[in-house]
Order: C-alpha cells, then sequence, then structure tokens
C-alpha cells in the first residue's frame, strides 16, 4: 500500500478515535506530499513520498534538538509524539552495522582511500542508502572508514 494511501486509512482511523495529534500530524504530512506532487507536477513515486516523509522526520528531529536545548518540555513531549507517528510510514532503518557493510562496499567501488574522497563515498552510499539510513549516521561511517 502506497504511503498516501496508509495515511488515508489511518487519518480515518485516528478521526474515529479522536486522536487530535495523530490527525494533526497526519494531515500535515498529506499537504507536505501534496505541496510537492504541485511543485513537481507530475504524480509521486513512491520514492518521492519517502522523501516527504523522511524530510518531515528530520524537520521533527531538529526542532526536538531545538526545544531540548530550550528545556521546552510541553514542546518536546509534542514533537516526540508527531516523530513517533511519522516514523511509521518510514521504510525499516539498516543497523549500523549493515551500513558499514554497505560503506566498505561503495568504497571499494569508487577506489576510496582519503578523506578527499569522502564527497564521492557519501553521493554513491547516499543513492544506495536513501530512506534505508539516516544520513548523519551514514557521514559519520564514512568519515570514521576514510580516517
Amino acid at each position: 500500500m502506497e504511503i498516501q494511501d496508509r495515511l488515508s486509512e489511518d487519518l480515518k482511523t485516528a478521526m474515529k478515535a479522536k486522536e487530535k495529534v495523530k490527525v494533526e500530524t497526519i494531515r500535515m504530512v498529506r499537504a507536505q506530499l501534496k505541496n510537492f506532487q504541485i511543485a513537481k507536477r507530475d504524480e509521486l513515486t513512491e520514492e518521492d513520498e519517502i522523501s516527504v516523509v523522511i524530510n518531515a522526520a528530520k524537520i521533527r528531529k531538529e526542532a526536538l534538538e531545538l526545544y531540548e536545548k530550550s528545556d521546552r518540555q510541553d514542546l518536546i513531549d509534542r514533537e516526540r509524539q508527531e516523530l513517533e507517528i511519522i516514523s511509521a510510514y518510514l521504510p525499516a532503518q539498516l543497523s549500523k552495522e549493515e551500513v558499514d557493510r554497505v560503506v566498505l562496499k561503495v568504497m571499494q567501488e569508487v577506489g576510496a582511500s582519503s578523506p578527499q574522497d569522502m564527497g564521492k563515498v557519501m553521493g554513491a552510499a547516499m543513492k544506495e542508502l536513501r530512506g534505508k539510513a539516516d544520513g548523519k549516521m551514514v557521514q559519520e561511517i564514512v568519515r570514521e572508514k576514510l580516517n
């Protein structure tokens, strides 16, 4: 089932159950998907949908970090709830060991050996890992392997 279909079904369920935060979060993600589709002027592919949901999750993570720095517990709780809801629509994330294996394979394919090759490795690795692993984790692993 496509992400948009799942969002529609979950929205109906959440509305019936009167889950306010879930309803608002799903509506926000659906609006982001619709805006992306309008900007693209074409139907969204599954990869596009995943990209939009990843972006929505990333925004929540960044907001969560800011709220934690300013010690706003009410906003922290809200962002955590939204992030949890959005994460349900993301594909399963790979473990650090699995990402490590992919990075090593990509490094061999690209022939990377020094920190100057980081851009090449990151580009190739993110093509393969897009939606399956957090970019920050991939960057840390690549940096660790190249140094």
